[in-house]
């Protein structure tokens, strides 16, 4: 049996490249509306950048007319408040991995939003049940009927970066999601060109559980090549991966592994924690490991 999303607006907070890529998807895909808001005037500036780019070059090799590149950017709308996103139908928040600030965007989505649109948090390894708690409203008990609602309308929806070419989708339930929710926010990922894999709330969920604890142990020994002669080769493919999603994401991907499960093995590498205090990112501000030009 074919599940119909029921979605046509989409609200996406956070423009950074995993919620433009979101909202690219979306109305490139999915062909729905989508209303983007960040904080950061400066940050939407560079998302919408972002789109265009990625329009343009669909245009120049052939995947997109100048006519189709054109209706999918009209599709795409900006609101400079969270209350801009009232009407939406569903919302996907991609903002930084921090749960205090999570929380607080949809504790605000829980008193602006109509009662049975779809709240989905793209974060890549915070447990999606401690962010649902955050859509009961005020006052209200998340045991009774009202409660339990509201915070069964939440679920995790996680994107792989880069979002318009990574196929994958985690689907993550929180204890208090609905079968109605999951059904639908599975058929509009699907919709958006993407396989969906159903995960567990637990920290990382599946694919970051695997591949942090990697790029972790990588950069332990990132100081080996110059103690061993002759040199060891480290598995570059994985700096090249922590660089592309950003130090300071990984960094606070691998603290919620680590606090999650107190074992010692996540703890998370002394050089990340120095190379993110210095400010130096990866890809997304042009100094990492490497450095970028532009």
């Amino acid at each position: 049996m074919v599940i119909a999303h029921g979605i046509r607006t989409l609200g996406v907070v956070g423009a950074g490249q995993m919620g433009s890529g979101i909202a690219l998807v979306s109305a490139l895909r999915a062909k729905v509306q989508v209303v983007l808001h960040d904080r950061s005037k400066e940050q939407i500036e560079k998302g919408l950048e972002f789109i265009d780019k990625l329009l343009v070059k669909d245009v120049g090799k052939g995947r997109l007319t100048s006519l189709q590149s054109k209706e999918i950017r009209e599709r795409i709308s900006v609101v400079d408040s969270l209350d801009g996103l009232r009407d939406v139908d569903m919302v996907v928040e991609a903002v930084s991995e921090s749960l205090p600030l999570k929380r607080q965007i949809f504790s605000s989505f829980s008193q602006i939003l109509r009662p049975d649109a779809i709240l989905a948090s793209n974060t890549s390894s915070i447990s999606i049940t401690k962010i649902a708690a955050a859509a009961v409203p005020e006052g209200v008990s998340p045991a009774g009927d009202r409660g339990k609602k509201a915070a069964g309308r939440f679920t995790g929806l996680h994107f792989f970066n880069p979002v318009p070419v990574m196929k994958l989708v985690e689907l993550i339930p929180a204890m208090q999601t609905s079968q109605e929710t999951l059904d639908r926010a599975k058929a509009f990922a699907i919709a958006c060109g993407k396989e969906v894999t159903t995960c567990k709330d637990v920290p990382g969920f599946v694919a970051n559980a695997l591949l942090m604890p990697y790029i972790n142990e990588v950069i332990y020994c990132m100081a080996m090549p110059l103690t061993l002669n002759p040199p060891l080769s480290l598995p570059d493919d994985f700096i090249t991966s922590a660089q592309s999603i950003g130090l300071d994401t990984c960094l606070a991907i691998q603290k919620t592994l680590y606090e999650g499960t107190y074992d010692s093995k996540y703890r998370p590498s002394g050089l990340l924690e120095r190379m993110v205090d210095a400010g130096w990112f990866g890809k997304k501000n042009g100094k990492g490991f490497y450095e970028y030009e532009g």
